[in-house]
C-alpha cells in the first residue's frame, strides 16, 4: 500500500504555480498513539487501522513532507469536519501562536491532553480569505481570539484549531511547524454539498497564490457504529458506499463528477455511513469545489479515509 501511495504523491503535477486541493482522512486522537485503548472502549481493530502504526499514520508521514517539497507552500488554509458555522465563514486570526481546542467527544486518556503542536496564524493571509468570501458574496469575518467554538458550534470556550488539524498535521509537519502559517476556515452548518462545494469554490484562487488548500475529513464515520471504522469490522454496506466514493471521485468529466459526487449523500448506505450527522463527508466538497474545473486523482484507497487531489 505504502509503495502505491508513494507512486502518485511522485507522479503529481510539480505545480507550485497552482497547488491541487487536497480531501484527505484527518485521523482521530489514537492515530497519535499509543496503539491501545486506556479508556476501554475502542475496539483492537480500529486501532490496528487507525492507530499510531496503522496506514493512515504511515501515509500522513509521507504526505506532509511530500506536499512541502512539491509545492513549497507559502501558507496552508484548512477546513476540518470539528468547525462548522451557520451562513458565515470565520477564519482564525491568531498571529504568532495558533492555540489548541482538544474538543473530545469521547472519554480519552488524560495524555492526549497533553498533545503539542505549535503553529502560527498570519492575519494577511486570514484578511485575503475573507476578503475572497466576500467578493463570492459570502458573509465572512476573522474569528476573534476568545470566541467559543466546537464541533457543534457550542460547548467550548477559547479558540484554536481543532483536533481536526493539530492531530494530523502533527504528524504530517511534526510539532514544531512555524515556517509556514496555518489558518482555518470554518465549514457550512447546513452541511449542504452544494453550499460546502461553494465554499471551497470561494477561495480557488489561493491555489494560483502559492497556499495549499485542505479539507479533513472521513468517507465514513458513525460514531453510533464503531465497526465501521476499520476494513477489518465494517459491514458490506460500509464497503459498498466507500467504494461508491472512489467511483465517484474517479469520474473523467467534470459535469458528471461533480452530479456524482453531490449525489452520494443519496446513496442508500450513506445514513449507515455518516450518523449522528454528516460533518465528517462534507469536506469532500469543500475540496472539490476549492478544485474545480480541474482532472481528479486518488491520491491512496485507504478505506474509510481516502485522500484525493483536485484540481490537477
Amino acid at each position: 500500500m505504502q509503495k502505491k501511495w508513494r507512486k502518485v504523491l511522485d507522479e503529481l503535477p510539480d505545480t507550485p504555480e497552482k497547488i491541487p486541493a487536497f480531501f484527505f482522512g484527518h485521523g482521530a486522537p489514537m492515530t497519535m498513539g499509543p496503539d491501545s485503548d486506556s479508556a476501554g472502549h475502542v475496539p483492537a481493530s480500529i486501532l490496528s487501522w487507525g492507530g499510531a502504526s496503522g496506514p493512515l499514520a504511515t501515509f500522513l508521514k509521507d504526505f506532509g513532507p511530500a506536499l512541502l517539497k512539491k509545492y513549497q507552500p507559502k501558507g496552508i488554509v484548512v477546513f476540518s469536519a470539528h468547525w462548522e458555522t451557520d451562513g458565515e465563514r470565520l477564519v482564525t486570526d491568531y498571529g504568532e501562536t495558533n492555540p489548541l481546542l482538544y474538543d473530545y467527544f469521547i472519554k480519552i486518556a488524560p495524555s492526549f491532553y497533553e498533545i503539542d503542536f505549535e503553529s502560527r496564524g498570519d492575519t494577511v493571509l486570514a484578511q485575503r480569505v475573507v476578503d475572497l468570501y466576500k467578493a463570492a458574496g459570502q458573509r465572512a469575518r476573522l474569528t476573534p481570539r476568545t470566541e467559543a467554538r466546537g464541533e457543534d458550534g457550542r460547548g467550548f470556550t477559547g479558540p484554536g484549531l481543532d483536533h481536526g488539524v493539530f492531530i494530523p498535521f502533527r504528524i504530517m509537519f511534526g510539532n514544531v511547524f512555524k515556517d509556514i502559517p496555518i489558518v482555518e476556515v470554518s465549514i457550512d452548518l447546513s452541511l449542504s454539498p452544494e453550499v460546502n462545494w461553494d465554499v471551497g469554490k470561494a477561495v480557488a484562487q489561493l491555489r494560483e497564490e502559492g497556499i495549499l488548500v485542505l479539507s479533513g475529513g472521513f468517507t465514513v464515520h458513525n460514531l453510533d457504529d464503531l465497526g465501521c471504522f476499520s476494513p477489518e469490522t465494517a459491514k458490506p454496506v460500509h464497503i459498498e458506499f466507500d467504494r461508491a466514493v472512489v467511483q465517484a471521485a474517479k469520474i473523467e468529466d467534470d459535469a458528471a463528477r461533480k452530479t456524482a459526487l453531490i449525489n452520494l449523500v443519496q446513496h442508500p448506505g450513506f445514513g449507515e455511513c455518516h450518523f449522528p450527522r454528516a460533518d465528517h463527508f462534507v469536506p469532500i466538497y469543500v475540496a472539490a469545489g476549492a478544485g474545480d474545473g480541474g482532472a481528479v486523482r486518488l491520491v491512496t484507497y485507504m478505506y474509510g479515509c481516502e485522500t484525493i487531489a483536485f484540481g490537477l
